[in-house]
């Protein structure tokens, strides 16, 4: 089931692909039309927030264009990646660019008592731009070596979707990443071409002859 997360600045983020790398790949600007989420600083702090890789309150003044310019890139090479492993074959170069970003080191955490006494969940230091890539580029490498999530990976058949998403549902026969968003709309369409058919049957049996 899809995710939607409010962020701070009002944007309304989709998630619930399985992956927060196949939930940055969705961001972007796909074949049938989906739009360019990542606009601006703005956006890209917002989801970091909302994707949950920082921590909500954390300070993020330091996003600027060159981390939308880093992330945007990130996302082309795991889209790139993924693509090329459902379609059986590999893309070594955007392979190589996601594994040196995985190899770096991932914003440290500590837990601390907040009000109330229970333990939430901060940075050690106020997040650096590599180390966000380094997390979702290791989430990407850990799919792509693990043979069951690599088996579910499947892209949806909604028609003017092209979210890559894990099956994870039982028989694995899972058709869109969002039954309530491309599953519906599929089934609205599947209603009105049904509908249609049966109003021009219904006027080809009245016409004279």
């Amino acid at each position: 089931m899809a995710r939607v997360a409010a962020g701070r600045g009002g944007y309304d983020w989709r998630f619930g692909s399985g992956r927060i790398s196949l939930d940055l790949v969705a961001t972007g600007t796909g074949p049938l039309g989906a739009c360019e989420q990542f606009t601006g600083p703005g956006p890209l702090a917002d989801w970091l927030v909302a994707a949950g890789l920082v921590p909500c309150g954390t300070v993020l003044a330091a996003v600027d264009d060159t981390w939308v310019t880093r992330f945007r890139r990130l996302r082309t090479d795991i889209g790139r990646l993924l693509t090329a492993e459902l379609g059986g074959g590999g893309d070594d170069t955007a392979l190589e660019h996601v594994n040196a970003l995985a190899a770096g080191t991932p914003p440290g955490l500590r837990a601390v008592r907040a009000g109330g006494g229970a333990l939430t969940r901060t940075l050690n230091a106020p997040p650096v731009c590599g180390e966000l890539l380094a997390a979702v580029a290791r989430d990407c490498v850990d799919l792509l070596t693990d043979p069951a999530a690599r088996a579910a990976l499947r892209r949806c058949e909604g028609e003017t979707c092209r979210r890559l998403y894990l099956d994870t549902s039982r028989g694995h026969r899972r058709r869109w990443c969002s039954s309530e968003v491309c599953g519906n709309r599929e089934r609205v369409a599947r209603h009105r071409r049904r509908t249609a058919a049966l109003v021009d049957g219904s006027q080809k049996n009245l016409a004279p002859d």
